[in-house]
Parts: C-alpha cells; structure tokens; sequence
C-alpha cells in the first residue's frame, strides 16, 4: 500500500495514532517565540496541518488560524474542529495566500515531506513570500547525520473495542538526500488483528544545507527540541526548533 493510501484510508484513526503528542504544550511554546522574535501581529497559518489540532490552540490564543494539506479527508476532519477556520488543499512547497501572514508554522517534521532539497528550497520561497517582513516561520527538524534507524517510538491507545498500537521511526541510508519514516500500525480486537506497514519518503538534510537555503530569506535562530523551554541549539543534539524571522 503506498504512503498516500495509507494516510487516506486511515485517516480516521489519524487523532488516536497522534494521541500522546501534546498539541497544546507545542502551540504554546511556538506562540512564545512569536512573541519574542514576532511583529506583533496574529494571521497565522500552518501547514501540513492535518485534522487541526494545532491550529485549534492557535485559535484559542487569539490568532487568525488556518492551514494548509494535501490530503482532503484530514481538512474535511480540520473544519468540524475548527469551523472558524478556513483550509486548503494545497503543497507546501508551491502554495499562496490571499493576505500576508504574520506567522507559519509546519509542526511534526512534516517540513521533511517536501519531495527533495529543490523542492525543500521552494517551500522556503513560499514561505517567504506569504509572510510580512518581520513575520516569523517556525518549524522543527531532524539532521539527516544523527539519525539512528534502530530508534523507534511506539504507543498504544483503545478506541472502538480495539487496541491500536503505532511504532515509528527515522531510517537513512546515509548518503543522500532521501530518507523515510517507517510506520507500523496494529489493530487488535476479539476476532482479528490487522496490520499495516508503510514508509514515507522524506527529504534528508543537515542544519548546515538547512541554515544555506535559509539565509537568503530569513534571520535564523535555532533552539532545542523541547516546547516547553527557549533553550539555544547547543550543536549536538539532531532534533531542533528552527524560528526564522523574514528580512
């Protein structure tokens, strides 16, 4: 089954398969750095947005939210959760606007489903041009040259009589600028368990080629990988928070 396929027909179980990511402590740490490096302003817009959840705090802490997909069944979920909202189905790395925005967000890594550097290097175009000066792009990352493709995570939920167990994990070659996201899904229940493999294809990159692509655009500030903290990058960990500020 391919990655596509997967994300449709599953995507009523995408809510549970997410459930033990906090949403709430996310948003809240990215509207602080907006605050910190931000112009003041709440048009807000976030994408690879999936069924809504972060646009939902955004909404809550007084910003002018929407977001942006390419898979409709989850934008048809994002608009019962955030009716005041206004989605759409567009990529990420060849999109526009109707106003300039004050912040974007891409929550995730979904930033690493852009499909190549070129196409990594479009998104940041983009960005850019749907911003104001001064706006702020916020995203988070992993380098492609700290991953290790025996680390996974995995969690269980119970939904409809059934146990749901999802496992997740990075996988690079190492060389290129490819890598995927392997993905395991089990549904077990009193008569059967069903079971889905699949891998998503992703870009690959280091902060430096990262920082490269940037530059042109944006000031750079990069942080830890923990919302709940401003803590700076200290240039070892492979997991970041990019705030990048348009110039």
């Amino acid at each position: 089954m391919s990655a596509n396929a997967l994300y449709t027909d599953l995507s009523d179980y995408y809510d549970l398969m997410c459930a033990d990511i906090d949403y709430q402590a996310q948003s809240h740490g990215i509207h602080r750095l907006q605050q910190i490096f931000g112009n003041n302003g709440n048009m807000h817009l976030d994408l690879a947005c999936g069924t809504g959840p972060h646009v939902r705090h955004f909404i809550n802490f007084g910003y002018q939210s929407g977001g942006l997909d390419i898979n409709q069944p989850m934008l048809d979920r994002a608009g019962i959760r955030c009716p005041e909202a206004q989605f759409s189905l567009q990529n990420m790395s060849d999109f526009i606007v109707t106003e300039p925005l004050d912040l974007i967000t891409c929550f995730l890594y979904s930033i690493h489903y852009c499909d190549g550097i070129n196409k990594l290097k479009e998104c940041i175009v983009s960005v850019h041009n749907a911003l104001k000066v001064g706006g702020v792009f916020c995203f988070n990352v992993v380098d492609k040259n700290h991953i290790d493709n025996a680390s996974f995570v995995e969690h269980s939920a119970v939904s409809e009589d059934s146990v749901f167990t999802f496992r997740s994990g990075w996988n690079y070659s190492g060389t290129g600028e490819k890598q995927s996201l392997k993905l395991s899904i089990e549904k077990a229940s009193a008569d059967e368990t069903l079971i889905w493999h699949d891998e998503h294809p992703m870009v690959a990159f280091n902060f430096t080629q990262l920082k490269k692509a940037l530059q042109p655009y944006f000031e750079i500030y990069v942080f830890e990988h923990d919302y709940e903290t401003i803590t700076p990058w200290a240039e070892k960990s492979g997991n970041a928070i990019f705030t990048c500020v348009k110039i």
